[in-house]
């Protein structure tokens, strides 16, 4: 039988997606009791049309390894965060923007895989990963064979504090995903941050739908502990949830969680390297996609 783990938007999981190594009955199974059958991604209409700059509750303070940190008082709530602004925007300089943030070991590699996977037969993609020294994620991508032309996966290096290159500084991803729309005449654009904590989110300036990746290895707290890509990304995803029975964590409780923190938004529960999960969030970028006004510029 199917496993059965979220009412929300992951799709239903075939026998072919178990995990031969692991045992049929798991020691000590917590609750879980979802159902996988519904497969379809979250109602988008109910979210706010405006956006905000909260300046109160952010602060710059300068720091002695070159570049400035905001100083967060609380993780921000959902329906307040900054939602892009597309007036004027010009997408043949830089396509629709997917930023794909979270911490070490999450799954953002693999979701950028499976999503190229899922998307490029129909959509001209761009991959831009942000590797701290080295271009291991880019070449892990080009090695998977993740795009047709290994050329249109490029990497910036980032240094020790990659949110900065997402949030404080974009520039650097700004010129790579110009440079890739030039050459590419990109539909869409994936950019992949450095593994980080909490509290990094990606500026709007740089990332137009913002996905935020936690896995249930990190423990069922991780939602409720919150900060702003928890709380204010576009959409969650928590991943490795075939890994749940293992560690002690309970799905229920990081789904109430979820559901709390990010007042309702939209959240996806996946198990990547199986494919559930996969075709949902591809569904929630191709909405916000559309809705953007961005798609439906002709391509070359």
């Amino acid at each position: 039988a199917g496993c059965h783990l979220c009412s929300l938007v992951v799709a239903t999981c075939s026998s072919s997606d178990s995990i031969p190594s692991l045992p049929l009955h798991p020691p000590n199974p917590l609750r879980m009791k979802f159902d996988l059958s519904n497969g379809q991604p979250p109602d988008l209409a109910g979210e706010p049309e405006h956006s905000h700059q909260h300046s109160s509750d952010i602060h710059d303070h300068a720091h002695d390894h070159g570049h400035s940190h905001e100083h967060l008082d609380h993780p921000g709530k959902f329906l307040e965060r900054d939602l892009p602004d597309f007036t004027g925007r010009d997408w043949t300089e830089r396509a629709f923007t997917i930023g794909i943030g979270g911490p070490v070991g999450s799954g953002k590699t693999a979701l950028t895989l499976a999503l190229c996977e899922k998307l490029r037969e129909k959509y001209n993609l761009g991959v831009l990963t942000n590797d701290i020294f080295i271009p291991e994620d880019r070449d892990f991508l080009q090695i998977h064979k993740a795009l047709p032309n290994p050329a249109q996966i490029v990497a910036i290096e980032t240094g020790g504090c990659p949110h900065a290159a997402i949030r404080e500084d974009v520039s650097a991803n700004l010129a790579a995903l110009e440079k890739l729309q030039t050459e590419f005449q990109c539909e869409l654009l994936l950019v992949e941050s450095g593994g980080d904590n909490l509290a990094a989110n990606y500026s709007r300036e740089l990332a137009d739908y913002i996905i935020y990746v936690i896995d249930v290895a990190g423990g069922d707290k991780i939602p409720r502990k919150g900060g702003p890509g928890i709380s204010q990304s576009d959409l969650l995803v928590v991943n490795k949830i075939d890994l749940a029975p293992y560690v002690g964590a309970s799905l229920e409780v990081m789904r109430r969680d979820s559901d709390i923190m990010r007042d309702g938004g939209a959240t996806v529960f996946a198990a990547v390297k199986h494919g559930t999960g996969v075709d949902a969030v591809a569904s929630l970028i191709l909405a916000a996609w559309e809705s953007s006004g961005a798609k439906k510029l002709p391509t070359s």
